[in-house]
């Protein structure tokens, strides 16, 4: 529940005074305790699954602030499913280096895709140039670069991902640390919990070809990765 509160768009303090309500006494530490170990767990189990995206992946970035100081997160997501496959947090808008981004994209996926739509910044394209562009035209990517606000080349399915993500700021104001557990559990929120309206009520992962069973699906997802990495 702490979880569910939390992600969906409550603050650490209000998730611990509504836990309150149901007889839970816990501090927003405590939350913060549970957020850290429960991402980190779930994380684990869920990179081993691969999901069935599409061909076509997006990638954008939007600012958010750690500890009060400018960040980047640039984030990269199937295009059909709206699965986001990859994040990653960096200094600087424009020269970022973006190949770990593709590269863990590659890696989760087990594939890379026939087109990446960006806007025109140019690390996207140097990345795009590295990891993605051969001299073999069959095995080569297209990279779509020359988006606008409207028409067929736009990257609005990218911006209504990067608003989630600016609504859930706006309560936590700043974060600790660039590798914090909550860009994490906030990616596994978007992919296997919040029903998406585009998707027909589905969730990424489930249009992805990954179910998730049961109405409370944090339980499940923590309950499964917790059977799986005691086995391993």
């Amino acid at each position: 529940m702490a979880m569910q509160l939390y992600f969906s768009g409550e603050s650490l303090r209000n998730t611990a005074r509504s836990l309150r309500l149901i007889g839970v006494q816990v501090s927003y530490r405590t939350v913060l305790n549970w957020i850290n170990k429960y991402t980190a767990l779930m994380e684990k189990y869920l990179d081993k699954i691969t999901p069935n995206v599409s061909d076509t992946w997006r990638a954008d970035e939007l600012f958010l602030t750690v500890r009060g100081n400018m960040k980047y997160l640039y984030a990269l997501m199937d295009d059909q499913t709206r699965f986001w496959i990859a994040q990653e947090v960096a200094d600087t808008k424009f020269t970022a280096d973006l190949r770990p981004l593709f590269q863990l994209g590659k890696k989760l996926a087990g594939k890379q895709p026939k087109t990446l739509i960006t806007d025109g910044a140019p690390n996207f394209h140097e990345a795009y140039e590295k990891e993605f562009w051969t001299n073999k035209i069959a095995n080569r990517t297209e990279h779509i670069r020359e988006i606008a606000l409207g028409g067929v080349r736009h990257n609005n399915k990218m911006e209504r991902m990067n608003g989630e993500i600016r609504d859930r700021e706006r309560v936590m104001r700043t974060l600790e640390k660039p590798d914090t557990a909550i860009l994490v559990g906030m990616q596994i929120y978007h992919n296997y919990v919040r029903p998406h309206e585009a998707l027909e009520g589905r969730t990424p992962s489930e249009a992805a070809g990954i179910k998730v069973e049961g109405e409370n699906k944090w339980l499940t997802l923590i309950q499964n990765a917790s059977r799986k990495n005691a086995k391993t």
